[in-house]
């Protein structure tokens, strides 16, 4: 029954996904927001909705499973920018705006570090980010979203040009404010229950191995609730919808931080073993550091870059794999 679930889910994420992608471009040319602040906004918080859900559950639970939480988060933004981001170089080159270096990275690497600085304080006996932590990410997230779609609206005309492919698609999804939300929330809901499928089947066919909870969460987890960036990033690239494809990536990752954590931590604190400090965060910072001089050399993050990235990814997990006691 579990295998039936995981084949279920992967399926329900594709058609999702691709739901997803076409309301994301509707609302895109109706609200005169460019293509990129729409993937960093609304499809990364679509996509990022698994990581939120598996986060709160495990951090409201008792017992070991309160370490996934922290573990799905740091594993997920591992695989974001890892592994879906060099799967969706693999199927088609992504061509990078000096806005995603200029603005979006240094965003994206301030908050990864402001998420080491808060997980290293020791608090009530042990490490955590706690209610205050959270709340203090939390009003980031809403900050810098309000900050993107003010910025967007202003410096945007709906310029055909400066959306680029997306004009091909205009009259296709120039439909009806309400027709793009409809395909925007279906697209969610598969997204939501096919993570939520294939998550609970990966999870009980680990936990029959005997794969500790923290293993668990940063590789089956984090894996899992990557999917839905995987299938979104992956349908946009071939659709050419690329803007989407990066501004998901980016957004996911800056939104698993600000949103995902501080939601979590503000509702029942964030746990987390001191190994994470010692290994798994340096891993995500690691990467995300990488990723500055795969956008800036060149004009694209081609599919030798995406070799590279997933080269990363899966060194990452023989380290897990490895280190397992």
């Amino acid at each position: 029954m579990d295998y039936l679930l995981l084949i279920l889910g992967f399926t329900t994420l594709i058609a999702g996904g691709d739901f997803l992608v076409k309301g994301s471009v509707g609302l895109a040319i109706k609200a005169n927001i460019s293509s990129l602040v729409i993937g960093m906004t609304v499809v990364s918080f679509g996509t990022s909705a698994p990581e939120l859900l598996v986060s709160v559950g495990a951090a409201l639970s008792d017992g070991p499973d309160k370490m996934m939480s922290v573990g799905n988060v740091i594993g997920s933004n591992i695989a974001n920018l890892a592994l879906v981001l060099g799967v969706t170089a693999l199927v088609f080159p992504i061509p990078v705006q000096k806005v995603s270096i200029r603005q979006d990275w240094p965003v994206l690497m301030i908050s990864s570090v402001l998420l080491v600085v808060f997980m290293a304080f020791f608090d009530e006996g042990k490490y955590l980010v706690n209610k205050w932590e959270g709340l203090v990410l939390f009003f980031l997230i809403i900050t810098f979203t309000f900050y993107l779609i003010k910025k967007s609206r202003k410096e945007s005309k709906l310029d055909i040009l400066e959306l680029g492919n997306v004009q091909e698609y205009a009259t296709e999804e120039q439909n009806t404010t309400w027709k793009n939300v409809s395909f925007l929330l279906i697209g969610c809901l598969g997204l939501v229950f096919g993570a939520e499928w294939l998550l609970s089947a990966a999870v009980n066919i680990a936990k029959a191995y005997n794969v500790p909870s923290f293993i668990i969460g940063v590789t089956v987890l984090a894996f899992g609730t990557s999917v839905p960036e995987l299938a979104t990033s992956v349908i946009a690239a071939y659709r050419k919808q690329t803007d989407i494809a990066i501004g998901n990536l980016i957004g996911s990752n800056i939104f698993n931080i600000l949103c995902v954590v501080g939601i979590t931590g503000s509702v029942a604190g964030m746990p987390l073993p001191k190994s994470v400090l010692e290994t798994d965060v340096w891993w995500m910072l690691g990467i995300t550091v990488l990723i500055l001089p795969i956008m800036a050399f060149g004009t694209k993050i081609n599919r030798w870059k995406g070799l590279l990235l997933i080269s990363v990814y899966f060194s990452y997990m023989f380290f897990l794999i490895y280190n397992i006691n």
